[in-house]
C-alpha cells in the first residue's frame, strides 16, 4: 500500500483551521473576548422562505404518499428549473440539463477536477482562495501563477506567453473582493479559447454585486459557454453554510478532444455523488420566489452594510484597501509595513481577528483580509477597536 505522497506538498493545515486555532489559544490564555472578522461565514439565520419551504418538505418525507427516496441525478428539475429562469433574467439562455445540483461551491470546484487528466496545466492568481491550490496539488498537477497585486487592483490578466489548459478565476474575489468588467472577462474568454483551455469560474459570491454593470456570470460573455464552467453556491446567497447546496453548469457546447464536457460531469456525479437531499433543494427553490429574493437581498445588504462601516472606518484611518462595494471581502494593506501574521497578532491582542494575506499566496503577504460576515454591532465595536490600536 501507498500513499498519495502529493497530500505531503500541501501546507499541514488549513489556513483557516490555522487561523481558528491561534485565536482559540488566545482566548484561553488571556480570557479576552474577539471579534472575528476572520471565516467567511454568516450570521444571519436562514431566509423565513426557505425555512417554511424545508418545514414543508420535511413533513412531506414522513408521509407515505409525498416521501421522496434517491432524487433526480442532476438534481429535482423544480430547482434546476428556477435556477435556468435565474439565468435568464440575466440575458443567459441554459439548458436545464447543464444545471447540476451539488451540496456546495468547495466541493465541485475539487470535485470538477476529476474530469481532467492529470497532465493539464493549472492557470490561477498567486492571490487564491486555497482551495484551488491544494486540490490540484493533492492530484499531482503543475500549476502556474498569474501575478495578482496593488498595481493591477488584484484584478490580474493572462500572460500570453503562458500557456494553461485549466484556468480557476474567482469574481468577486475570495479573498480580494476584487470584480472583473466585462472588458477584463472577455480578455480571459479568449484567451480561454485560442488555448483550447477551460476556465473554472467561481461564482459563488455574484449575488453581492450591486453595480449593474458588473457580469455577475461569466456567460455573460460571448464565447464564454465554449470554454468556461461557472459554479456557484447558496451558502452565502441565502446563508445555506449550514444547509450545503450548491450548483454547477457545464454547457453543452463546452467540448475538448471530442467529448461533450457535460457527459463527463454527468457520468462523474452519477457514480461518485447520490444528490442533495429533496428538503434542502426545496428549501433553495425557495430562494427564487419572490418573498425569498426579497429576504435574500435583506441579508445581503445587512453584509453590505457592514462593509461599508469597516470601508469608512479604513478610509478615515488612511488605509489602503479594494473590496467591500460589490463583495462581502475587504482586502487591505497591512499599515506600519507589517507582515500578515504581525498585523495578525497585533489586531489579535486587541480582540480583533482577521486572515493574514500571505496565507492565500505569496502576493498576498503585508496584507489582509477582512469579512463582512459578522453581527453589526460586533462590527461597529471591532472597528472602534481598530481605531484604537496603537
Amino acid at each position: 500500500m501507498k500513499i498519495n505522497g502529493n497530500f505531503l506538498n500541501i501546507a499541514e493545515s488549513y489556513l483557516f483551521s490555522m487561523t481558528a486555532k491561534k485565536i482559540r489559544e488566545f482566548v484561553a490564555e488571556t480570557g479576552k473576548d474577539v471579534i472575528r472578522l476572520s471565516i467567511g461565514d454568516v450570521t444571519l439565520p436562514l431566509p423565513a422562505a426557505c425555512v417554511e419551504a424545508m418545514e414543508k418538505a420535511s413533513r412531506e418525507m414522513g408521509n407515505k404518499a409525498t416521501f421522496k427516496g434517491y432524487g433526480e441525478e442532476q438534481g429535482y428539475e423544480f430547482l434546476r428549473e428556477k435556477i435556468r429562469e435565474y439565468y435568464t433574467a440575466k440575458g443567459v439562455d441554459l439548458s436545464i440539463n447543464e444545471i447540476f445540483i451539488s451540496d456546495g461551491a468547495k466541493s465541485d470546484l475539487g470535485n470538477i477536477l476529476d474530469i481532467f487528466a492529470k497532465d493539464n496545466i493549472v492557470y490561477m492568481s498567486d492571490i487564491v482562495y486555497p482551495v484551488y491550490l491544494d486540490t490540484n496539488i493533492m492530484a499531482g498537477r503543475e500549476v502556474k501563477f498569474f501575478e495578482g497585486n496593488a498595481k493591477n487592483s488584484f484584478l490580474p490578466l493572462p500572460d500570453e506567453n503562458v500557456k494553461a489548459d485549466i484556468i480557476y478565476i474567482c469574481s468577486p474575489c475570495n479573498p480580494t473582493g476584487a470584480v472583473y468588467n466585462k472588458e477584463q472577462l472577455k480578455v480571459w474568454v479568449d484567451y480561454a479559447n485560442r488555448n483550447g483551455a477551460v476556465i473554472l469560474f467561481d461564482a459563488a459570491y455574484e449575488a453581492f454585486i450591486r453595480d449593474k454593470s458588473l457580469p455577475t456570470s461569466i456567460y455573460e460573455i460571448e464565447g464564454a459557454k465554449e470554454c468556461a464552467i461557472e459554479i456557484c453556491s447558496f451558502s452565502k446567497t441565502a446563508g445555506f453554510t449550514g444547509t450545503r447546496c450548491g450548483y454547477t453548469i457545464v454547457p453543452l457546447d463546452l467540448v475538448r478532444e471530442n467529448v461533450a464536457l457535460n457527459k463527463l460531469w454527468l457520468r462523474r456525479q452519477t457514480t461518485k455523488f447520490n444528490g442533495v437531499s429533496y428538503i434542502i433543494q426545496r428549501g433553495a427553490e425557495a430562494v427564487f420566489t419572490d418573498e425569498g429574493m426579497k429576504q435574500v437581498r435583506q441579508n445581503i445588504d445587512y453584509y453590505l452594510g457592514n462593509a461599508d462601516i469597516m470601508r469608512k472606518t479604513l478610509k478615515e484611518m488612511g488605509i489602503w484597501f479594494v473590496g467591500g462595494d460589490n463583495s462581502p471581502y475587504i482586502w487591505l494593506k497591512c499599515p506600519g509595513g507589517m507582515s500578515s501574521w504581525e498585523y495578525f497578532d497585533f489586531l489579535l491582542s486587541h480582540g480583533v481577528a482577521g486572515t493574514p494575506g500571505v496565507g492565500f499566496g505569496k502576493n498576498g503577504e503585508g496584507f489582509f483580509r477582512l469579512t463582512a460576515f459578522g453581527d453589526r454591532d460586533n462590527v461597529i465595536k471591532a472597528m472602534e477597536r481598530f481605531k484604537n490600536a496603537k
